[in-house]
Order: structure tokens, then C-alpha cells, then sequence
């Protein structure tokens, strides 16, 4: 578990990440409703919110509907760029290897996650992406915020899911 606290003068710290985790787990209530709880937010360099997704696999159809990447396509547009080199992706669960495979392409310079992913985790869970000898950039990983809080509510969602089955 890494909580080090990465900033002051217009950057993000631990404190953030906390308010920002627990946006996302209310946001995750509202999406567990009709899909898996996964929500992201991408942050720019001062702490802005340029991109949210949600996972709309099962909704969509879409193998490729995870919250990390459909908040990567919003912050692109909304950055006119697919560098993110100074921005932060926060996510309740360690992302997949899919989306830990685009968050290195994308140059994200941070990958906050609450809850370790030991099935799919592309951070750390299984293999760790962040530190391949094919990433070409270096990106700050900080996993464990809020992570109890994370891992229950998943717990519970997967839980409700097996009763109505």
C-alpha cells in the first residue's frame, strides 16, 4: 500500500485522492444498479475532472466498455491530446491488464486505485504493467486508497448479483 502524500503547489495529494475515491464510490452505487461498480476519474495537472467513465460492458455490449477507457476517450477529447503525462486516473479497482496496456500508451503519470484486482490487476493484482520493460515512460502508481471501503462495495454488489440468480 503506498499513501505518500505527492504534492502541494497545484497538485494532487493523498487528501484529494480520498475525496475524489469517495465521489467514485458514490457514483459506483448509482452505476452497480444496472452494471459492475467500476467507476473512473481522469484529473488534469491542477486536479480538474476531464474525463469520467463507468463500465457499460454488459449494458452496451461492449468488450471494450471499461470505466478506465471510456474515461480516457472523454479526457482525450476534452484535452485535444491522448498524452497524459501530468494527469491522474483514479479508479476503485486495480485496473485490468486491458486498461493498465492503455493508461501506459496513454502516458498517464498517475494510477490511483482502491482495491487490488489478484484475478485481472494490471498494477500490481497479476502483473505490473507500470514497471514492463515496454512501458516507455515512467507513471506513479499509488494503490490502497480507500481500499476496504472499495473492495466491500464490490463484495456486496457480487454478493447481491449470486442471491438474484
Amino acid at each position: 500500500m503506498n499513501h505518500d502524500i505527492l504534492i502541494q503547489n497545484n497538485k494532487i495529494t493523498n487528501l484529494d485522492y480520498i475525496k475524489w475515491m469517495r465521489s467514485i464510490l458514490r457514483r459506483s452505487d448509482e452505476v452497480g444498479k444496472y452494471e459492475l461498480p467500476i467507476t473512473a476519474v481522469i484529473l488534469d495537472e491542477k486536479g480538474r475532472c476531464i474525463g469520467r467513465g463507468s463500465n457499460k460492458r454488459e449494458n452496451d455490449n461492449d468488450p471494450l466498455g471499461h470505466a478506465e477507457l471510456i474515461a480516457l476517450r472523454q479526457a482525450a477529447l476534452i484535452k485535444n491530446d491522448w498524452r497524459f503525462n501530468e494527469c491522474s486516473i483514479i479508479v476503485n479497482l486495480e485496473p485490468c491488464t486491458m486498461c493498465a496496456a492503455a493508461l501506459v500508451q496513454a502516458r498517464m503519470g498517475r494510477v490511483i486505485y482502491g482495491a487490488v484486482d489478484n484475478k485481472r490487476g494490471g498494477f500490481g493484482g497479476t502483473i505490473d504493467l507500470s514497471k514492463h520493460k515496454s512501458a516507455h515512460h515512467k507513471m506513479k502508481v499509488v494503490s490502497g486508497i480507500l481500499a476496504n471501503d472499495c473492495k466491500n462495495n464490490l463484495k456486496i454488489w457480487f454478493k447481491n448479483l449470486r442471491n438474484q440468480k
